[in-house]
């Protein structure tokens, strides 16, 4: 029999493996868009509920997945999240209709969720405190390496088989991330049982929802859409609502709220959370730009697009690996302040890309953001997770997860915004008619297409110029995130993490762990 040692690292493979399913579903989805419309027949708002149910879905079912890992164990709800997985990537890939397909992605944002949620928590239950820095970083690496693999392997799917396979090739991946939790994964629970909280569960879900929606209308039509404030209101209220019950909840005697509030009373758990979704945020005016530019400056394909993205995912492994041994010899505080400067530095050198920019000079500003990236990220996340006892991984970990999962619609709706301003104020449109010059506006492709159409090069340098210029705004936006988030760090994140683990409200709930 293998040592308990081994057995953690091997369960850790088979997460990371169910971790890696998960984003794969979310790039490929993007490279396969255009099939879709083709083979289901649909619309552009149907296209545009593709991937903005799933996201709806995903962000709503972080915090009643982590309270039904807590309640009712978190290897039997990882275990049906990742079932459920490869039942909804099958079902997406032999649907016949829009309504098949969509219901098909809103179960894939369900079982994301759980799977999400419970792999991160289970690295609370497999690791020591010491353990944990290594485990987060190899568990950061495995969302990482979807970004680039998504549109790589979709592409050559796309390209010399049937559609349905990149959907199906979740299947294999999640079976075997399915059997190597049940071999592997010890069940645990909350040692006192949660309660469901369903006000708390219903206002959570409806706050992350209208709020998510809202952020993902303002990238589509702008921060002047009348709908998408009021979705961005209505969500916040619901969600202020949420946190004013479970504040009342929490002071009852016997209460049982969703989230335990005394998570937050933690430094290192309240700024390492916090950090974190600057990370997140700092980071996705690469992952919303350069996809563009490759595409539409370059004329790359979706599977170019990937292959030019290496760089950066080489970049963040690299810097998330060891990013436990950073942090040992610096202290938390300053390794996530390291990655941070890396992060801004990269960003402020991809400010400086061209049309005529080499792939080389690309490359290196986009490694050297991903080494930030990976070690800002992986340490801060490693220093929330660090205070958190057992009775709390479901919860904790859940309401991490779901602050992470605002920030991409939220920085893809700053940065499109950003974006778009600067892309309009250098086009050239003089002399175009009417519908063509407001194809040319959309966005970058659409001037792309009018430009071949018309076989204009001077329209098409203009094209291409301006959004390169928008590009480089954006990303000076995001290294002001990074700048940010670097102060964030340095002025209240801890230096090291303190000894004592996060431990619910009721004294009366023993923190110990229910293994079975």
């Amino acid at each position: 029999m293998e040592a308990p040692g081994n057995r953690r690292w091997w369960a850790l493979g088979g997460l990371t493996l169910a971790v890696l399913a998960v984003g794969l579903d979310g790039t490929v989805l993007s490279v396969a868009l255009p099939t879709l419309s083709k083979a289901l027949r649909a619309s552009e708002s149907d296209l545009q509920w593709f991937t903005s149910g799933y996201l709806l879905v995903l962000a709503a079912m972080m915090l009643p997945a982590g309270l039904l890992g807590d309640r009712y164990g978190r290897k039997k709800v990882l275990l049906a999240s990742l079932a459920l997985f490869g039942v909804g990537s099958a079902a997406c890939a032999y649907s016949s209709s829009v309504g098949a397909f969509l219901a098909a992605r809103v179960l894939l944002g369900v079982a994301g969720a759980g799977v999400i949620v419970m792999a991160l928590s289970a690295l609370t239950v497999l690791f020591s405190k010491e353990e944990r820095p290594k485990a987060v970083g190899i568990w950061a690496a495995a969302n990482f390496v979807a970004l680039p693999i998504g549109p790589i392997l979709g592409g050559w799917l796309l390209t010399h088989y049937w559609w349905g396979w990149v959907f199906l090739m979740n299947v294999p991946v999640a079976l075997i991330g399915l059997v190597a939790a049940f071999v592997l994964i010890p069940e645990s629970r909350a040692s006192h049982r949660p309660g469901l909280d369903p006000v708390g569960v219903a206002s959570s879900v409806a706050g992350l929802v209208a709020l998510t929606y809202g952020l993902i209308e303002a990238g589509q039509y702008g921060w002047g859409d009348g709908d998408a404030w009021l979705l961005i209101m209505v969500g916040v209220a619901v969600l202020v609502g949420f946190f004013g019950w479970e504040r009342r909840l929490n002071r009852l005697p016997g209460g049982q709220p969703l989230l335990d509030l005394d998570l937050f009373r933690s430094a290192s758990y309240l700024w390492g959370v916090i950090v974190a979704a600057v990370a997140v945020l700092s980071m996705i005016g690469v992952l919303f730009t350069m996809p563009q530019y490759f595409q539409g400056v370059l004329g790359a394909t979706a599977m170019g697009s990937g292959l030019r993205l290496l760089p950066l995912i080489g970049g963040l492994v690299l810097g998330a690996v060891p990013a436990s041994q950073v942090a040992r010899l610096m202290g938390a505080k300053l390794a996530v302040a390291a990655g941070f400067a890396f992060l801004a530095a990269g960003l402020m050198l991809g400010t400086t890309t061209s049309m005529g920019s080499s792939g080389g000079f690309v490359a290196l500003w986009m490694a050297i953001t991903g080494l930030g990236m990976g070690l800002a990220m992986a340490t801060s996340a490693s220093a929330a997770l660090s205070e958190l006892s057992e009775d709390l991984a479901g919860v904790g970990s859940a309401a991490m997860q779901a602050l992470n999962k605002l920030g991409g619609p939220f920085g893809a709706a700053i940065l499109g915004s950003v974006l778009s301003a600067g892309y309009l104020a250098q086009l050239q449109l003089s002399g175009l008619p009417a519908p063509a010059a407001a194809a040319t506006r959309q966005s970058v492709f659409g001037g792309v297409a009018v430009a071949q159409k018309l076989g204009s090069a001077d329209l098409l340098h203009s094209v291409r110029a301006a959004f390169v210029h928008g590009m480089d705004i954006a990303l000076a936006v995001s290294a002001g995130f990074a700048v940010t988030g670097l102060v964030l760090a340095l002025a209240f994140l801890p230096r090291t993490n303190a000894p004592q683990a996060l431990r619910p409200t009721d004294t009366n709930k023993e923190a110990v762990i229910a293994i079975k």
